[in-house]
């Protein structure tokens, strides 16, 4: 059972035998110097050794058993220079300048194109003024491909900003020549790092405990145990990546969640050793209250948020298992961090904050204010007086934001989403108004089979409505020939829309099961559909197929977890309900802002890992308030015995501090928009 020991006859063990939380709140409290030194020493060691080794972050972005990672291993098995990454260097003369074929732009850009080859990294460079496809009709835009020596993950950020330092060169001195440089090597190399993002976060949640607290001292506790929490996981993190692939993006994933859970945790547990001092305890007695009570809450909703994001394991996608094993690593750490870093931080600061507390509390009885949490209690009672009007309420409300969900489409961004201002973005728009909106997404089919099969993709493709153009059969390389010695060969299709439209998404299922199929019977050869735009449509079916696999999972074991807790088969079922109603509202919300283009910003599809990351997050977050607040419920009713009264003395006592905890989730979420 959840309660807190505020009497023996609450607790229900004998008296003057303390719970594990308690017993770890007075060890802690007891040596809390020790306590700090050691995890400033745990911390300073974990950040100098990831200093002094570095991180080893590698994306994995297979796909195993899905037509585009076929595609992928039969290019690289076969030596194709499809396989690997390339630049676009974007050009745009008008026509009054006499366009990109001007003597005078060629002077200035091929001289530029000769020092990009030279530059480390590169290893071709193929020059649009010895391939006519590579410039518009109207003669306006042109590009240059730059073949570079590894993937957009191995190339160093310095060699690709080389060749973007050398391409702008030939727009100065009032040239007339626009140019930009994408390709996914150049969209990493603009991402910047997220230091404003956290500063930002931090600010805006002590801001928040400032004012639910009053003190300085007192809202800078969850903040300082957070960070240490935190700022271990992520130097742990990059010497793990030593050992395991963990992807690049996953560190400001680990800060997001790590700062949003950890500030949660330690103020859950700061609000009730509060509490206990206001009803007259000393600082050693309220911490050991206080980790019995509110430390057994953080203790298994820590557990839920950590099952939810293993669950992701259950999904099979490279891309995300180190993500989810980085991200559950972090919530243990601040789980930890709380259960015994912030009790002996409260064994230092405790006296300091007592004196703070009572003086605030002798003022608010002088002013006569209602006592704290009466607002809350009030609401509770309105609604326990019109439960069903409540519910009605609510339900509809939550129905009506998850409907948009039901629409969901899900996919990946693309350079079209980035900052206007943005290399990649530049260079995505005049490759759109140049060749058309598909040449920022082409499909590469992969023909294993003798000439004639190739030729007669081609034809196929060409006849195929959706497709703008196309390529002739671009042979692989001779490193490796394919089984039986048939050859292999890759046709890049152009469609007529652009990589996030439906229509690219139908348009590669209908090569796949209309097309390419019978084609095959009739030429004995073998297509595949791959690229990145085939890609992202794997990633999207391959979640959607798993995804209800990992509900099922992840809700499941957390509601054993709560009936473990509440030993009560309706309460883990209510939580249940709950959190999934309020997670399809939270997708519905998600959906119409990015889907659907709310508040301007560009319509497209949701990201392919969206979902399942904010039923992991939200599902274990929300588990959170759930616990604290139905243990606080238990405690109530355990002492009256009064079910009414107890939900509304619940409500009364957690209501604030509950809202605070959602507030800086919110705050430091929404911080990070502030990081590229």
């Amino acid at each position: 059972m959840t309660s807190v020991p505020s009497t023996d006859r609450s607790t229900g063990r004998p008296p003057g035998r303390g719970s594990l939380f308690e017993r770890l709140a007075a060890f802690s409290y007891r040596r809390r110097w020790r306590a700090l030194a050691l995890w400033a020493a745990v911390a300073v060691a974990v950040t100098v050794l990831s200093n002094a080794f570095g991180a080893d972050y590698r994306n994995d972005f297979t796909l195993p058993g899905t037509e585009s990672q076929a595609a992928q291993e039969l290019l690289e098995k076969s030596g194709s220079a499809q396989a690997g990454d390339s630049l676009q260097i974007v050009l745009k003369v008008p026509k009054e300048r006499g366009g990109v074929r001007a003597s005078a732009v060629r002077e200035r850009v091929e001289p530029m194109l000769s020092k990009v080859a030279e530059l480390p990294g590169v290893s071709q460079v193929r020059s649009p003024y010895k391939d006519a496809a590579a410039v518009s009709e109207d003669g306006t835009v042109a590009y240059a491909t730059v073949t570079l020596d590894g993937t957009a993950q191995t190339v160093p950020k310095e060699d690709v900003r080389r060749i973007v330092d050398a391409a702008e060169a030939v727009t100065a001195g009032g040239s007339g020549i626009q140019a930009a440089v994408g390709g996914s090597a150049a969209r990493k190399a603009e991402e910047g790092g997220g230091g404003a993002a956290e500063g930002a976060g931090l600010l805006g949640a002590l801001v928040i405990l400032v004012l639910l607290f009053g003190s300085v001292v007192a809202a800078g506790l969850p903040v300082v145990t957070a960070l240490f929490a935190v700022g271990g996981s992520v130097g742990l993190i990059a010497l793990l990546s030593h050992l395991a692939d963990v992807a690049d993006f996953t560190p400001p994933i680990m800060m997001l969640v790590g700062l949003g859970v950890g500030i949660d945790y330690a103020l859950l547990i700061f609000s009730r050793y509060r509490g206990e001092l206001l009803r007259g305890a000393a600082p050693g007695q309220a911490t050991r209250a206080a980790l019995d009570a509110a430390g057994r809450t953080v203790f298994f909703a820590g557990c839920t948020v950590i099952i939810a994001l293993m669950g992701l394991v259950a999904l099979g996608l490279g891309a995300l298992q180190g993500v989810a094993l980085a991200v559950a690593l972090t919530v243990l750490v601040t789980m930890l961090a709380s259960l015994t870093l912030l009790p002996a931080l409260l064994g230092i600061f405790g006296a300091r904050i007592r004196r703070h507390v009572t003086a605030r509390a002798a003022r608010r009885t002088a002013r006569n204010r209602p006592p704290e949490g009466a607002r809350w209690g009030r609401w509770a009672d309105g609604v326990q007086r019109r439960p069903w009007a409540a519910l009605l309420v609510a339900g509809i409300a939550l129905g009506a934001l998850a409907a948009p969900a039901m629409g969901l489409r899900l996919g990946f961004a693309d350079a079209g989403n980035d900052a206007p201002t943005q290399h990649s973005r530049r260079a995505y728009d005049l490759l759109a108004e140049g060749f058309g909106p598909g040449f920022n997404g082409p499909l590469a089919v992969v023909s294993e089979g003798d000439a004639d099969a190739a030729a007669a993709l081609r034809r196929a493709l060409d006849a195929t409505p959706g497709i703008a153009a196309t390529t002739a059969p671009i042979p692989a390389g001779p490193s490796a020939p394919s089984s039986g010695g048939a050859a292999v060969s890759t046709v890049l299709a152009f469609p007529t829309s652009a990589p996030q439209d439906r229509a690219t998404s139908d348009l590669v299922k209908r090569l796949r099961t209309d097309v390419l199929p019978p084609l095959a019977e009739t030429t004995g050869g073998r297509y595949l559909v791959g690229g990145p735009t085939a890609a992202t449509e794997d990633f999207a079916d391959t979640v959607a197929a798993r995804m209800p696999l990992f509900v099922a999972i992840v809700v499941g074991l957390s509601a054993l977890l709560l009936l473990a807790v509440f030993r009560s088969v309706l309460i883990p079922v209510k939580a249940a309900l709950l959190n999934l109603v309020s997670i399809g509202a939270a997708l519905g919300a998600v959906t119409l802002v990015f889907q659907h283009g709310w508040f301007g910003v560009r319509p497209g599809p949701v990201e392919a890992f969206i979902p399942v990351m904010i039923f992991a997050i939200v599902f274990g977050l929300s588990m959170d308030y759930e616990v604290f607040l139905l243990s606080r419920v238990h405690e109530e009713w355990i002492r009256t015995g009064d079910p009414t009264a107890s939900v509304r003395a619940g409500l009364a006592a957690t209501g604030k501090v509950i809202t605070a905890a959602a507030a800086i989730m919110i705050v430091v979420f929404a911080a990070f928009m502030l990081s590229p």
